[in-house]
Protein backbone atom coordinates (compact mmCIF):
# COMPACT_ATOMS: atom_id res chain seq x y z
CA UNK A 1 0.00 0.00 0.00
CA UNK A 2 2.70 2.31 0.40
CA UNK A 3 4.54 1.76 -2.36
CA UNK A 4 1.14 2.93 -4.46
CA UNK A 5 0.87 5.61 -1.98
CA UNK A 6 4.39 7.11 -3.14
CA UNK A 7 3.43 6.80 -6.86
CA UNK A 8 0.02 8.38 -6.46
CA UNK A 9 1.80 11.48 -4.32
CA UNK A 10 4.95 11.60 -6.75
CA UNK A 11 1.83 11.59 -9.88
CA UNK A 12 -0.38 13.87 -8.24
CA UNK A 13 2.64 16.55 -7.09
CA UNK A 14 4.33 15.94 -10.79
CA UNK A 15 0.77 17.35 -12.42
CA UNK A 16 0.47 19.99 -10.14
CA UNK A 17 4.09 21.23 -10.69
CA UNK A 18 4.05 20.75 -14.25
CA UNK A 19 1.04 22.18 -14.82
CA UNK A 20 1.75 25.44 -12.99
CA UNK A 21 4.94 25.50 -15.04
CA UNK A 22 2.45 25.52 -18.58
CA UNK A 23 0.05 27.75 -16.60
CA UNK A 24 2.93 30.52 -16.13
CA UNK A 25 4.29 30.03 -19.75
CA UNK A 26 1.37 29.99 -21.92
CA UNK A 27 -1.25 31.87 -19.94
CA UNK A 28 0.07 33.63 -16.95
CA UNK A 29 3.16 35.54 -18.46
CA UNK A 30 1.32 36.55 -22.15
CA UNK A 31 -1.51 37.66 -20.07
CA UNK A 32 0.87 39.84 -17.79
CA UNK A 33 2.48 41.32 -20.86
CA UNK A 34 -0.80 42.88 -22.37
CA UNK A 35 -2.52 43.41 -18.72
CA UNK A 36 -3.64 46.97 -17.54
CA UNK A 37 -1.50 48.65 -14.50
CA UNK A 38 -4.16 47.43 -12.29
CA UNK A 39 -5.05 44.06 -13.49
CA UNK A 40 -1.11 43.97 -13.26
CA UNK A 41 -0.79 44.61 -9.97
CA UNK A 42 -3.48 42.59 -8.52
CA UNK A 43 -2.32 39.60 -10.21
CA UNK A 44 1.42 39.98 -9.13
CA UNK A 45 -0.08 40.85 -5.58
CA UNK A 46 -2.51 38.49 -4.91
CA UNK A 47 -2.50 35.49 -7.29
CA UNK A 48 1.28 35.36 -8.23
CA UNK A 49 2.28 33.84 -4.56
CA UNK A 50 -0.33 31.96 -4.24
CA UNK A 51 0.49 29.71 -7.50
CA UNK A 52 4.39 30.13 -6.86
CA UNK A 53 4.16 28.47 -2.99
CA UNK A 54 2.06 25.64 -4.62
CA UNK A 55 4.78 25.35 -7.95
CA UNK A 56 7.44 25.13 -5.55
CA UNK A 57 6.25 22.91 -2.67
CA UNK A 58 4.89 20.44 -5.16
CA UNK A 59 8.37 20.62 -7.34
CA UNK A 60 9.81 19.33 -3.99
CA UNK A 61 7.10 16.79 -3.19
CA UNK A 62 7.52 15.43 -7.02
CA UNK A 63 11.46 14.84 -6.38
CA UNK A 64 10.89 13.23 -3.09
CA UNK A 65 8.42 10.81 -4.09
CA UNK A 66 10.24 10.04 -7.00
CA UNK A 67 13.21 9.61 -5.18
CA UNK A 68 11.79 6.81 -2.85
CA UNK A 69 10.37 5.30 -6.10
CA UNK A 70 13.73 5.32 -7.15
CA UNK A 71 14.91 2.06 -4.65
CA UNK A 72 11.00 0.66 -5.73
CA UNK A 73 11.32 0.14 -9.13
CA UNK A 74 14.45 -1.24 -11.11
CA UNK A 75 16.77 1.31 -12.35
CA UNK A 76 17.36 1.88 -15.99
CA UNK A 77 18.56 4.65 -18.26
CA UNK A 78 15.48 6.62 -19.29
CA UNK A 79 14.78 7.07 -15.22
CA UNK A 80 18.16 8.21 -14.64
CA UNK A 81 18.14 10.60 -17.24
CA UNK A 82 14.54 11.86 -16.64
CA UNK A 83 14.93 11.64 -12.73
CA UNK A 84 18.58 13.99 -13.48
CA UNK A 85 16.58 16.57 -15.74
CA UNK A 86 14.00 16.51 -12.99
CA UNK A 87 16.55 17.41 -10.27
CA UNK A 88 17.65 20.16 -12.65
CA UNK A 89 14.15 21.28 -12.98
CA UNK A 90 13.86 20.77 -8.89
CA UNK A 91 16.78 23.44 -8.69
CA UNK A 92 15.82 25.72 -11.22
CA UNK A 93 12.96 26.38 -9.64
CA UNK A 94 14.18 26.54 -5.85
CA UNK A 95 17.45 28.58 -6.09
CA UNK A 96 16.21 30.50 -9.63
CA UNK A 97 12.91 30.89 -10.02
CA UNK A 98 11.70 30.99 -7.14
CA UNK A 99 13.68 33.82 -5.88
CA UNK A 100 13.68 36.25 -8.57
CA UNK A 101 9.57 36.09 -8.76
CA UNK A 102 10.21 36.69 -4.59
CA UNK A 103 11.89 40.16 -5.53
CA UNK A 104 9.56 40.94 -8.43
CA UNK A 105 6.95 40.62 -5.68
CA UNK A 106 8.47 42.50 -3.46
CA UNK A 107 9.62 45.03 -5.38
CA UNK A 108 5.93 45.17 -7.21
CA UNK A 109 4.83 45.69 -3.54
CA UNK A 110 6.78 48.33 -2.54
CA UNK A 111 6.81 50.46 -5.51
CA UNK A 112 2.76 50.15 -4.97
CA UNK A 113 2.96 51.40 -1.39
CA UNK A 114 5.27 54.14 -2.28
CA UNK A 115 3.80 55.41 -5.37
CA UNK A 116 7.19 55.27 -6.56
CA UNK A 117 8.25 53.92 -10.15
CA UNK A 118 9.76 50.21 -10.71
CA UNK A 119 13.31 50.23 -10.16
CA UNK A 120 15.18 49.05 -13.25
CA UNK A 121 16.47 45.97 -11.27
CA UNK A 122 13.00 45.14 -11.41
CA UNK A 123 13.34 44.12 -14.81
CA UNK A 124 16.08 41.91 -14.55
CA UNK A 125 14.67 39.63 -12.03
CA UNK A 126 11.41 39.84 -14.15
CA UNK A 127 13.89 38.41 -17.20
CA UNK A 128 15.51 35.92 -15.13
CA UNK A 129 12.23 34.40 -13.98
CA UNK A 130 11.15 33.98 -17.07
CA UNK A 131 14.08 32.29 -18.47
CA UNK A 132 14.44 30.03 -16.03
CA UNK A 133 10.44 29.41 -16.50
CA UNK A 134 11.56 28.79 -20.43
CA UNK A 135 13.93 26.92 -19.48
CA UNK A 136 12.11 24.05 -17.06
CA UNK A 137 8.84 24.16 -19.82
CA UNK A 138 11.34 22.65 -22.29
CA UNK A 139 12.77 20.49 -20.36
CA UNK A 140 9.55 18.91 -18.81
CA UNK A 141 8.80 17.34 -22.38
CA UNK A 142 12.14 15.40 -22.75
CA UNK A 143 11.25 14.98 -18.56
CA UNK A 144 7.79 13.48 -18.80
CA UNK A 145 8.75 11.48 -22.12
CA UNK A 146 11.63 9.47 -19.99
CA UNK A 147 9.54 9.08 -17.45
CA UNK A 148 7.31 7.54 -19.46
CA UNK A 149 10.00 5.38 -21.52
CA UNK A 150 11.12 3.87 -17.88
CA UNK A 151 8.15 2.36 -17.71
CA UNK A 152 7.18 1.29 -21.14
CA UNK A 153 10.13 0.90 -22.59
CA UNK A 154 12.80 0.18 -19.90
CA UNK A 155 15.01 -1.47 -22.47
CA UNK A 156 16.13 1.91 -23.87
Amino acid sequence: MVPLLIRWTHFVAGITWIGLLYYFNWVLLPFLKEADAPTKKGVIRDLLPRALFWFRWSALLTFIAGGMLLGQVGLNTPILIGASFGFFMLLTTWLVISPHQEKVIQLYAESAATGTPLPAVFTMHERVATAALRVNFYLSFPTLLFMGMSAHFPQF
